[in-house]
């Protein structure tokens, strides 16, 4: 397993050692010895899943205030995707920044998102499931977004010639200044 920083703390890129013969692959999706010998301590405590009929379909930006926060183990079973963190811990010299990588069934890459991160995806294909592991369970009166394409975050997200498939509450979402956040960078 390859455990890959990106520019924004403590958001890795996981790369699986996949072993393949006649009869197909085999790979670990998850291996908490690897994660805490590179120093990330995480405990999962339940797995999602999220299917999406259409390409162009945009889920985010999504995340849990605290003391409800959760990490995210990303990944994409079927089709590809465009995942996204943004950091939104006040006080951090990344703030506002984000990183995006593509995930898909063929490539098997993985997004590491901690706490005080927003995160949010576009489906690049039809037909695209994902799943993600989180550290802490979904708690609905915790439950906040921010706007897709909020323009002092400005996410470059791959499709630009449609108008995505949002959800009614993913259209409402506030801009990154207006929306409520509790994450202070160093706590």
């Amino acid at each position: 397993m390859n455990i890959i920083k990106t520019d924004l703390e403590g958001v890795f890129v996981i790369e699986p050692a996949v072993f393949g013969d006649h009869r197909g692959w085999f790979m670990e999706t998850y291996n908490e010895n690897n994660f805490f010998e590179e120093g990330i301590k995480i405990k999962f405590v339940q797995d999602n899943q999220s299917f999406s009929a259409a390409k162009g379909t945009l889920r985010g930006l999504h995340y849990q205030l605290n003391p409800k926060a959760q990490s995210k183990l990303v990944r994409c079973t079927r089709g590809t995707i465009f995942d996204v963190a943004v950091d939104i811990r006040k006080g951090s010299p990344t703030y506002g920044k984000w990183f995006g990588v593509e995930l898909s069934a063929e490539n098997k890459k993985q997004l590491l998102i901690p706490k005080g991160f927003a995160h949010g995806f576009m489906t690049l294909t039809d037909d695209v499931e994902v799943q993600y592991k989180v550290d802490e369970f979904y708690a609905p009166d915790c439950d906040r977004g921010i706007r897709w394409n909020d323009p002092t975050i400005h996410v470059e997200w791959p499709i630009h010639n449609i108008q995505p498939v949002l959800s009614a509450k993913d259209e409402k979402s506030p801009f990154l200044e207006e929306a409520e956040i509790n994450f202070v960078y160093g706590e």
